[in-house]
């Protein structure tokens, strides 16, 4: 069980970073399904990091370039979406599909070149960071701590509090509602829209990092991060673009992604006899079970993918 609660944990954490991501820039008016390609930009930032800081790196120093280094990689691919959707008004669904295609290809060809530069026979598009990795865990008795658990925590109240009690949270919501009532009051809607195109894209280049160390010490960019972006997304649309909401969202998909980590170590899952593919499908089949019933009353930004006309009331 402790098992079971520590990849619950992690797992959660990776949803609900990129879930917080995308409601920040959806409540812009920006949707963003570039989540998978810029979560995997975002890893591969912070796999690098870890890959290439000297060993004796202090754990502190080590977390804080990694993260930084995730974080703006992510912001960086985030803007392709933001140019094309925001200065030039482009389809915000076809732009952030060509970041997913783009993510993990530009990840595979930058991780090959960087391994055949070291060994011209080393062809492979792993990042190995086994030791780095250490400097996240925290070993409580049995349980493994990941501080990402912990800046996941925060994020989650860090957005409850920008969104519903600043003036730049109520600014931001009020450019995905009604972006020209927000202009006429003196709101830069463009430059708000930038914001959240930006912070969707650090929180997205963060849960890319926090999934590919989630078990392993060195990841294969071939795999990319195997659909976390788009149940990210389901997660937001089940929390109703709300953070307490995708909080609680995060850890139910988490758990049923958990199980398929675990299932062996509890006695009845086991008995089943199911192979672990079953288990892998879990979670993707309840984001469609909980779409087909939540869709239709979901209360999504109304100007959200509408491109932001100046002179259209």
């Amino acid at each position: 069980m402790i098992l079971l609660l520590q990849y619950t944990l992690i797992f959660a954490s990776v949803l609900l970073l990129v879930a917080l991501g995308g409601c920040f820039s959806e409540h812009s008016g920006v949707i963003n399904i570039g989540l998978e390609g810029i979560m995997v930009m975002g890893a591969l930032g912070g796999a690098l990091m870890m890959k290439f800081l000297p060993a004796g790196t202090p754990a502190f120093v080590m977390i804080l370039l990694v993260i930084l280094a995730a974080v703006a990689i992510g912001m960086l691919f985030s803007l392709l979406l933001g140019v094309a959707a925001i200065r030039f008004s482009a389809d915000q669904t076809l732009v952030g599909t060509a970041l997913n295609l783009l993510g993990p290809a530009a990840a595979v060809v930058l991780v090959r070149a960087i391994n055949m530069a070291e060994n011209a026979d080393n062809v492979s598009s792993t990042v190995v960071y086994g030791q780095a990795k250490k400097a996240f865990l925290v070993y409580i008795g049995k349980f493994e701590f990941n501080w990402f658990m912990l800046i996941a925590l925060l994020a989650l109240a860090a957005s409850y509090v920008v969104l519903y009690k600043t003036k730049f949270g109520l600014r931001l919501m009020a450019c995905g509602e009604h972006p020209q009532a927000a202009d006429s009051v003196g709101i830069n809607v463009y430059r708000m829209r930038y914001a959240g195109v930006l912070i969707s894209g650090a929180l997205g280049g963060l849960g890319g990092l926090v999934y590919i160390t989630a078990g392993v010490s060195e990841w294969k960019f071939e795999n990319g991060v195997a659909g976390f972006g788009f149940l990210a997304l389901a997660v937001m649309i089940f929390g109703q673009w709300k953070p307490v909401n995708i909080g609680l969202a995060a850890l139910l998909f988490a758990l049923f992604r958990a199980l398929s980590n675990v299932y062996t170590g509890i006695g009845l899952l086991d008995a089943l006899n199911l192979p672990s593919t079953v288990y892998n499908m879990f979670p993707y089949i309840i984001s469609l079970v909980v779409l087909v019933f939540v869709s239709k009353k979901s209360r999504a930004p109304k100007a959200e993918g509408i491109p932001y006309d100046k002179g259209q009331r």
